[in-house]
């Protein structure tokens, strides 16, 4: 679908400078982008490659315009100008309502006539899905689950009995929500299950990983507020809540428990500790170890970055021995009597 570059401007908000009749047929990267396209310079790193661009625009902010050989959209949030430009141009199919010869539902499910259940889907008994969900092939929705409207499971995703999930949420192929959390009592060394008797909750307008795992809580119920994106491949343990617009990248994991605020965003790989509470617009690095509550907003980060292995090896040698240095020093303070200054009490 084409778009005059004034409609474009419009649309988003952003300021034009150039053309606005120039015709937009499509988007790519700068370095890739040829006439009929649109760009954008959201990361200072691709800078090198705007001079040389061959897109017919690009969406930059107003410090690159002078740079910028083709015409433009100015914006103070480029990336998001792109994303509304993007959704424009590429809007998600529309869901046709139906159901395969090969999808399995139960009697007792309740299907709203708009929604479509594809090739394999399984619906269990007292399963609710709602107008324009779409249950895409091979998915399960176990017992007693509910699915709001334009929700969509894209593929082999499973849902344990009595998930709850809200309007609009996208969830990507092997995700598993509400299995069973990792509860386990010790009985003189071999382990007990703990019953789950919990389930998940998830808000609206939350997206969901590829193999992204949600276990429903121990009593209560996991939580997933509106409005959080969590990456592929990250674990969340039972009884977590993940607070409203919340942004987790691939790979992380987060312990049984833990609280986590609102507007906060955990970078890949990050590991979260269980029984914490992490308060509003926290944010870690990547391979952050978070293992203490944090009560005040604020970025974080905890581990050493890539050295050459044997630099890394001494800088782990002298951490282990920092303890008995500032014993060593104590006593070299001491011996040397009150500093000017300083009481004689005083260490």
């Amino acid at each position: 679908m084409s778009y005059r570059l004034g409609d474009l401007a419009r649309h988003t908000g952003a300021r034009l400078e150039g053309d606005p009749d120039r015709m937009i047929h499509g988007l790519n990267v700068l370095q890739a982008a040829g006439p009929g396209d649109i760009s954008f310079l959201a990361n200072r790193k691709y800078r090198k490659y705007l001079k040389a661009t061959r897109a017919s625009a690009v969406i930059l902010g107003r410090e690159f315009l002078a740079e910028c050989p083709a015409d433009a959209l100015v914006s103070d949030n480029p990336y998001l100008v792109f994303a509304r430009i993007a959704d424009l141009m590429f809007p998600q199919a529309p869901v046709h309502a139906g159901r395969h010869p090969s999808a399995v539902i139960a009697d007792s499910a309740q299907v709203d006539a708009g929604a479509w259940i594809g090739p394999g889907a399984i619906l269990e008994d007292d399963a609710r899905i709602g107008p324009r969900a779409y249950i895409g092939p091979g998915c399960v929705v176990g017992r007693g689950s509910r699915i709001g409207e334009d929700t969509r499971l894209v593929a082999n995703v499973t849902l344990c009995h009595d998930v709850r999930i809200g309007r609009r949420v996208l969830v990507h192929p092997g995700a598993v929500i509400g299995s069973d959390g990792f509860g386990l009592a010790n009985d003189g060394g071999m382990w007990v299950k703990v019953p789950q008797l919990g389930s998940v909750r998830i808000g609206d307008d939350v997206e969901i990983g590829a193999n992204t795992t949600i276990d429903r809580g121990a009593l209560k119920d996991t939580v997933i507020e509106d409005g959080v994106k969590l990456d592929n491949q990250i674990q969340v343990a039972h009884n977590v809540l993940i607070g409203a617009h919340t942004a987790v990248a691939a790979c992380v994991g987060i312990a049984g428990s833990t609280r986590i605020g609102q507007r906060c965003t955990l970078a890949g790989g990050v590991g979260v500790v269980g029984h914490l509470e992490i308060a509003d617009d926290v944010h870690f690095s990547a391979q952050t170890l978070v293992t203490r509550s944090h009560a005040q907003p604020g970025h974080f980060s905890g581990n050493l970055p890539a050295m050459p292995n044997r630099a890394w090896r001494k800088a782990i040698a002298r951490i282990r021995q920092l303890e008995e240095t500032e014993q060593r020093l104590r006593r070299l303070e001491k011996g040397a009597g009150p500093q000017p200054g300083e009481r004689p009490d005083e260490e």
